[in-house]
């Protein structure tokens, strides 16, 4: 199919667009911008007047559940609530049932993914064989079957010596670590973060120094292997300013936070919100805050949704007895674009978070509009406001604080290899 954006403001950071351009495609790939290509007959125009033009958003972790869990969603469910949201491209981490040890496991869900056709999903293989954090996986044949890099999840690794042998074997194959920084030891069955609330409630407390001291440790560990590393989920500004400071040093480090933590605290625990059990935990304001500035100063890397689908259940319990997570797919965006109206970030810089920065991260060719590059293509309203409930939530997982919040900012068209998987006048729950 031949198709022409028209009149849309195209902002693509990966190559410094920024302006009110024509966008033109064919045969899946992005053919000029600007101008009109000889002999250019379009099958189809979609009109973008006021609204932005940008990469597919790249989302760094989101679990479809499937294969394992389908009871809480499935690849085809929560890929269409990724369209929906403008996201083109998933990382699942490894912790499906099976664990993604194995090239058959890595290959099933990229090739349902392929086969449902809303958007890519590229995997994380396991760093150890079930996650067991003892046995090295065989990540030569993890990274043949296309898995972007590994991680142990938030499984403990044994000790520090075979973590050292992991960086070393995965810097072999040139895979990128993707690291929880959790010393699990300090966690001791916490559920909130440990502070004034967490104290008023009587819920065990989780320190930040869970996540400082295995940040320390890792980047230790970093600088002795020179094997690259991803942090992600961070939620403590003193973990940012270690990072922050490892990459003024050269260490090949990026971080990531996800788009709750940019604006909730623990305070949002005040009335045992079951909605609000995450890991990590919510942390102090000045925590938040924190997370805010290192990424306004690019130390932390790109914003992640974390979507964590869960069956309605799995949140009725007592507080520190419910199931951690948030259905995240939907509100990645709006709450990016938050950043920008409360002077946090600029529009170009929220959009390159969620996408030519991502990409790098995961080494792929994906969150840019150049001419050759796939089109996979967000559309969005950055001016229209929307409220989050059961009518405009596509995920098969409602499990959201964010439900009634008035959104602003709202996707029209998805374009995922050139062809239109999500058109907002066409909406169908899944």
């Amino acid at each position: 199919m031949k198709l022409h954006i028209t009149g849309g403001h195209i902002i693509d950071p990966a190559n410094g667009l920024d302006s009110v351009e024509d966008l033109y495609i064919a045969e899946g790939k992005v053919i000029q911008i600007g101008g009109s290509p000889d002999g250019f007959t379009p099958d189809s125009v979609i009109e973008a007047k006021n609204q932005v033009v940008c990469p597919g958003l790249v989302d760094l972790r989101a679990q479809c559940r499937e294969p394992g869990q389908e009871y809480k969603a499935t690849i085809a469910s929560e890929t269409y609530a990724a369209a929906s949201a403008g996201i083109t491209t998933l990382c699942n981490p490894p912790d499906t049932d099976p664990i993604v040890d194995s090239a058959a496991v890595a290959a099933l869900i990229q090739r349902r993914a392929e086969r449902i056709g809303m958007a890519r999903i590229v995997p994380l293989g396991a760093l150890t064989k079930t996650l067991n954090g003892t046995q090295l996986s065989e990540m030569s044949a993890l990274k043949d079957a296309g898995c972007v890099g590994v991680s142990n999840d938030c499984y403990p690794v044994e000790n520090n010596l075979i973590m050292r042998r992991a960086l070393e074997y995965a810097a072999t194959f040139d895979l990128t670590v993707f690291i929880r920084a959790q010393d699990h030891g300090l966690i001791n069955n916490g559920c909130a973060h440990e502070g004034a609330v967490s104290t008023r409630l009587g819920l065990p407390g989780i320190p930040t120094a869970v996540e400082t001291v295995a940040v320390a440790t890792h980047l230790a560990l970093i600088e002795q292997t020179g094997a690259r590393a991803h942090f992600t989920l961070l939620s403590s500004e003193r973990a940012a300013q270690m990072i922050a400071r490892a990459q003024h040093d050269g260490l090949p480090v990026t971080a990531d936070v996800c788009a709750h933590q940019l604006h909730l605290t623990d305070n949002d625990v005040l009335d045992f919100d079951s909605l609000c059990h995450v890991s990590p935990p919510l942390r102090n304001q000045r925590d938040r805050d924190g997370l805010r500035r290192w990424l306004a100063h690019g130390a932390i890397t790109a914003i992640c949704s974390d979507h964590q689908p869960h069956e309605m259940d799995a949140k009725l319990a007592p507080f520190s007895a419910t199931a951690t997570g948030i259905s995240a797919l939907e509100t990645l965006l709006p709450l990016s674009l938050k950043m920008v109206d409360e002077g946090v970030l600029s529009l170009t810089a929220a959009i390159s978070c969620l996408t030519c920065r991502p990409a790098r991260i995961l080494g792929i060719d994906a969150g840019t509009l150049s001419i050759g590059a796939q089109a996979d293509i967000c559309i969005f309203n950055p001016d229209e406001h929307w409220i989050l409930n059961d009518e405009t939530v596509q995920s098969h997982g409602h499990n959201t604080p964010f439900f009634n919040w008035e959104m602003k900012g709202r996707v029209t068209h998805t374009l995922y290899r050139g062809n239109v998987v999500y058109s907002l006048q066409n909406t169908t729950k899944q």
